[in-house]
């Protein structure tokens, strides 16, 4: 297939840069994943994929470059149009990111409850489903983060990545803790 058939990527990064102080750590990188992609980057610890992913959905400034997700050039958006696609897309980061103070249903209520106004008994009961989806019960639901394994938290922060039923779903080492039967799953 020509790039032409594929249509417009729903990701394209072009000559980006990256870098902390006098480092760099991203130098020129350039790339287009298209609808139906799945694009895994590999590298040593400290490489810079964990930068890339967090350069991408603008958590991390870039010294140059063009970032465009959806269709959109990030360079070109206001706040509002930042925010709205934002709930195109969910992340998985690394450690989770899971909010202490929150019960696992509430961590996988959030976005929710941030981007949609839906009655409470609705974002239990969505909440409820992406739990089972990553094979969590409903009885973890009351937890707190800190009462959960390395695994547990992995799947509640993979149940948050995908509360809004993103178009996008970024995943920084979606395995890393895992057990290998769990990380297969």
């Amino acid at each position: 297939m020509t790039s032409a058939s594929l249509g417009e990527p729903k990701i394209s990064v072009r000559d980006l840069v990256v870098g902390f102080g006098e480092r760099t750590i991203l130098d020129h990188i350039s790339m287009d994943v298209h609808r139906g992609n799945i694009l895994g980057l590999v590298g040593g610890s400290g490489s810079g994929k964990s930068v890339m992913l967090r350069t991408i959905v603008g958590l991390l400034p870039k010294r140059s470059g063009r970032i465009a997700l959806l269709g959109c050039d990030q360079d070109a958006m206001d706040e509002t149009e930042r925010h709205s696609l934002q709930s195109r897309y969910g992340v998985l980061f690394q450690h989770g990111a899971l909010f202490s103070s929150l019960t696992v249903l509430q961590n996988v209520q959030f976005p929710m409850r941030e981007f949609l106004r839906l009655p409470e008994d609705l974002l239990t009961s969505i909440a409820a489903a992406k739990l089972a989806m990553v094979g969590l019960s409903p009885k973890e639901g009351s937890k707190y983060p800190s009462e959960l394994s390395g695994g547990m938290t992995k799947r509640v922060a993979l149940a948050r990545a995908l509360a809004l039923d993103p178009e996008l779903v970024f995943l920084d080492e979606p395995t890393s803790g895992l057990d290998p039967i769990s990380a297969g799953e």
